[in-house]
């Protein structure tokens, strides 16, 4: 691979390393696979159904499982040497995968047709994904920087596996609605069950790595449980940035009912969602690619602020929106924010977690961040039940700026965040 001569600032640091390279494209095929996954399950469901709320439940039926685990699984990262546990849960989830495939293929819908309760096998599997993701965040998140030589690289090691992801997160939902649309249920499953053995093999290819020393005595269980718990409550500058993040993605996420808007606001059907689906991550990816090259550090902490503000500010503007190509742009702009909003938190919480606490703290994390997103879904599927579709997304828009708000009045050390290199403090 040949990347550009290194200058004083070197925006391919972390991309020089092949290890690194291979765990990128291991998560970009996992990343794809799941969010082809994600978008033919929704799709699937909705069909079947013709209920906002039961997309809500999708997201609650992930939810659930990997908020029960997730403490533990931080506690497993942090003793059992992550790689393992990466391949133990990318494993999980190509099961998963292979089961979607066959409920929807003729054998599996005709096990689907028997009974009134045809979507509860469909949740099932959802559920147990969500115990394989429940551990595999805190796995990955703190494996990453053990294939760094140095904390030098760390941000920019970040930036790229934000942009990477979000580019991902572009192809996967396109993908998506096109295998939908031109081949079907079951092959648009089958596609995704083969990326997620193509990225199996790419996690398998990295070399293991020990576990950081751990610094004073070992832990009892419930202690080691708890002290990741307690770093995060005890340090304003990781709890403010995961709370802001917590309810902006809990109230301002319009994703979850991107069908309900293809099918009966936009009607631009299955092709069109796969439109929407990508619209927030072409967005980030963008502006995750721009920041590799233009790191945001200077006044980290009320750019932070700002950007989680126009997320809601564009969630509410695509609530009233008809017209597609409006809806595609404001969801490309909450993409954008949301670059902003992803690349600060995960350098603040890497740059002040001990490296033996990671998985602890990840795990916490993954609790405020990852299952929000699945809660948010089910917010947002019960919202539109009882108020409506639109109503419901405005009324999310408007909670995320009130949150932004409150966060900037309490927050002082996050509003005065400078994560510039040779300050890296809050206030400075």
């Amino acid at each position: 691979m040949n990347l550009p001569v290194s200058g004083p600032h070197d925006p391919y640091a972390a991309l020089r390393l092949p290890e690194f390279r291979r765990l990128i494209l291991a998560r970009v095929f996992y990343t794809i696979a799941t969010r082809i996954q994600g978008l033919v399950v929704s799709w699937q469901i909705f069909k079947l159904t013709n209920d906002p709320l039961a997309l809500g439940l999708i997201g609650l039926s992930e939810a659930i499982p990997s908020i029960a685990v997730s403490l533990y699984a931080g506690h497993v990262a942090d003793t059992i040497r992550r790689k393992n546990i990466i391949v133990a849960g990318v494993t999980v989830l190509l099961l998963c995968a292979a089961l979607l495939w066959f409920f929807a293929s003729p054998l599996g819908l005709g096990f689907l047709a028997r009974g009134s309760f045809y979507t509860l096998p469909l949740y099932g599997v959802i559920f147990l994904s969500g115990i394989a993701r429940g551990f595999l965040g805190p796995a990955l998140f703190s494996f990453m920087p053990q294939l760094l030589p140095s904390r030098e690289r760390l941000a920019n090691a970040i930036t790229w596996n934000s942009t990477t992801y979000q580019a991902a997160a572009v192809i996967g939902p396109a993908i998506g609605g096109y295998l939908i649309a031109h081949l079907g249920v079951s092959n648009s499953y089958a596609v995704a069950t083969g990326l997620m053995l193509v990225a199996l093999l790419h996690f398998l290819s990295i070399a293991s790595r020990p576990l950081p020393p751990i610094e004073g005595e070992k832990l009892s269980l419930q202690d080691s449980v708890l002290s990741g718990l307690r770093f995060i409550w005890q340090n304003q500058l990781v709890l403010a940035a995961l709370s802001l993040d917590l309810f902006a993605v809990l109230f301002g996420g319009a994703v979850a009912l991107l069908p309900v808007f293809a099918a009966d606001i936009l009607k631009v059907g299955a092709t069109g969602l796969g439109h929407l689906e990508t619209a927030p991550a072409v967005g980030s990816v963008l502006m995750a690619a721009l920041l590799t090259y233009f790191p945001l550090h200077r006044r980290a902490g009320r750019k932070l602020l700002w950007a989680v503000a126009g997320f809601g500010v564009a969630t509410i503007f695509f609530a009233l929106s008809t017209n597609i190509w409006l809806s595609l742009f404001l969801l490309f702009l909450t993409g954008v924010f949301d670059a902003v909003s992803v690349i600060v938190r995960q350098t603040l919480i890497h740059t002040f977690t001990p490296e033996y606490m990671k998985g602890r703290v990840a795990a916490v994390n993954n609790i405020f961040i990852g299952s929000s997103n699945e809660i948010g879904s089910f917010e947002s599927g019960a919202m539109a039940r009882f108020l409506g579709t639109v109503p419901s997304v405005v009324f999310g828009g408007l909670m995320t700026i009130a949150v932004v708000g409150i966060t900037a009045w309490r927050a002082d050390k996050l509003r005065r965040l400078d994560m510039t290199p040779e300050k890296a403090t809050a206030g400075a």
